[in-house]
């Protein structure tokens, strides 16, 4: 069976991530993949991040002493992983087999308007600059220094130009505009790096999770069993998945939430609201 439109046309590789005997997936809000096609599938399990490669065959698991709430990932360009915890208000910096190089946040300590309270997911800038969604208990987005000293905070809550219900993800797009998933909004907010409100994208699902390909292609996983793929400019590519949910392979039934494309342009969504939901999505050429 197969999914999307156009030049986007996926099939699902059903049972894809083949986890070593004994081992389960509990919920996954966040998947991600590093410039050798390692795919981090980070979960709210004993085993919180496991690695697999394309094939899906295991090849490491680390953070289960560390990683207490998975929430949301980012890959750098020299394969860093961060790690926003949301229930233990930080964030943490890895190396790309597990070492920990830097928190943010004091842990377990939730933060009224400074970071964080129930922080969501975070970015990196075209300098280096941090990015963090701290979207549960504060309504804002916190600009960090490359060696996280931050630098400045904006957003309240509502519904306005710059405000917030639930930011739940941000990225920068190729333009140096940051994307915000205001998820509760049913939208997409644009700023500028130093928090200009510049224009936002409406009639979403509740936005989960943002990915933006080298093609300059925005994929969104929507909270409501669907996942939407746009050009830069905010038109539809291709989308699917029905509101009521659905249990066909390559459909949604536990809210998608974590999303990333592979440098094959296949395409990994993990879904919340039900344990071991993942699935891989092979781009047809």
């Amino acid at each position: 069976m197969a999914f999307g439109a156009g030049t986007h046309i996926y099939e699902v590789q059903e049972g894809w991530g083949q986890l070593p005997e004994g081992w389960n997936f509990g919920w996954i809000p966040a998947i991600a993949v590093d410039s050798q096609d390692r795919i981090y599938v980070y979960s709210r399990s004993e085993h919180p991040m496991v690695v697999f490669d394309r094939e899906g065959n295991f090849l490491a698991s680390w953070g289960d002493d560390i990683l207490k709430d998975a929430h949301g990932i980012f890959i750098d360009a020299a394969d860093n992983i961060y790690c926003v915890e949301r229930e233990t208000h930080c964030m943490r910096k890895f190396t790309s087999d597990g070492e920990l190089l830097m928190t943010l946040g004091t842990p377990n300590q939730p933060a009224d308007g400074t970071p964080f309270n129930l922080p969501t997911d975070l970015a990196v800038g075209p300098d280096g600059e941090l990015f963090v969604s701290d979207g549960y208990g504060n309504a804002r987005i916190h600009k960090y220094s490359p060696d996280g000293e931050l630098i400045k905070s904006w957003g309240t809550p509502g519904d306005g130009p710059g405000e917030f219900d639930l930011p739940h993800c941000v990225r920068v797009d190729p333009r140096n505009r940051l994307m915000v998933a205001d998820r509760s909004n049913n939208r997409i907010q644009f700023f500028t790096l130093d928090g200009e409100y510049i224009d936002e994208w409406g009639d979403f699902r509740q936005p989960d999770t943002i990915f933006i390909d080298d093609e300059e292609t925005v994929y969104v996983a929507e909270l409501d069993q669907r996942v939407t793929i746009l050009t830069l400019d905010g038109e539809i590519i291709a989308q699917w998945g029905s509101e009521r949910g659905s249990t066909v392979p390559g459909e949604f039934f536990a809210c998608p939430h974590g999303i990333w494309v592979d440098s094959h342009d296949d395409l990994y969504v993990g879904e919340v609201q039900a344990d071991g939901r993942l699935q891989k999505f092979i781009r047809q050429k």
